[in-house]
């Protein structure tokens, strides 16, 4: 038997790169999977048929995040399949680039809806469906973490409302028994970072070169962090915000 044998879970923005490295590796372990998709349905679906092919289970729900009444649709849908939730992972996020001066009030509110706003809610109106015991994951960023970038500001402080929300829900659910942890990625080689990461060869090379390791994180490596915070082995684990950057900030 798997580990998450028994459990339900959630992963927003489910259906593609890190997400749908989480979703399928959570499934993996034992655990019914809610894909959230907002546009990608095609995508979400795609991550499903990968999970059952896979022996898992899974169900593809669609709430656009950002927009008014958006967590009251995502769990709308999800009471549509399952009762009760065990796992919830905060992974939907988009990202702007822009320094200080250039950064349009219009994105400011955009970025800070979907990355701060939409997870905080979500989790407000989950913790009626997550039981006791249960577990929550927030993706971050490794710019909250150091070595800032003044062309992420505005991106790099909605993580960090996040960092805040998940240190000191930690401390508030704890005599429920439920750990809440943030996972800090590195760059990860993505579709979302395919402009970057894998046309440009110069800075794939300089990518890898900031980390020991000497190679360019892959989702499968955040997949893997987050089904650890997600385990019994990580129930001594709480308020915690985990360099998943391959020792880059080193």
């Amino acid at each position: 038997m798997g580990a998450l044998t028994g459990k339900t879970a959630l992963v927003t923005g489910g259906s593609r790169g890190i997400g749908r490295a989480i979703a399928e590796r959570l499934a993996r372990d034992g655990a019914r999977v809610g894909v959230h998709y907002n546009a990608s349905e095609d995508a979400a679906k795609q991550t499903v048929t990968t999970i059952e092919a896979a022996g898992g289970s899974a169900f593809v729900i669609r709430a656009e995040l950002g927009a008014p009444g958006d967590a009251e649709a995502l769990w709308s849908a999800f009471d549509a399949h399952a009762d009760e939730l065990d796992i919830l992972v905060n992974n939907a996020g988009i990202a702007d680039l822009g320094g200080v001066a250039d950064t349009t009030p219009e994105t400011f509110e955009r970025l800070f809806a979907v990355n701060t706003r939409a997870p905080f809610f979500v989790t407000q109106l989950g913790l009626r469906r997550l039981r006791d015991g249960g577990r929550i994951v927030n993706v971050s960023t490794s710019y909250t973490l150091g070595k800032p970038d003044p062309q992420l500001i505005a991106y790099a402080m909605t993580k960090a409302a996040i960092d805040v929300f998940t240190a000191t829900l930690a401390k508030e659910l704890g005599t429920r028994g439920i750990t809440v942890n943030a996972v800090n990625p590195g760059a990860i080689d993505t579709d979302l970072n395919a402009w970057w990461l894998r046309s440009n060869e110069e800075a794939r090379a300089a990518t890898a070169a900031r980390s020991p390791l000497a190679r360019v994180g892959v989702p499968d490596d955040i997949a893997g962090v987050v089904a650890f915070l997600v385990s019994n082995d990580a129930a001594w684990v709480t308020g915690q915000l985990l360099d998943a950057t391959g020792g880059a900030l080193l």
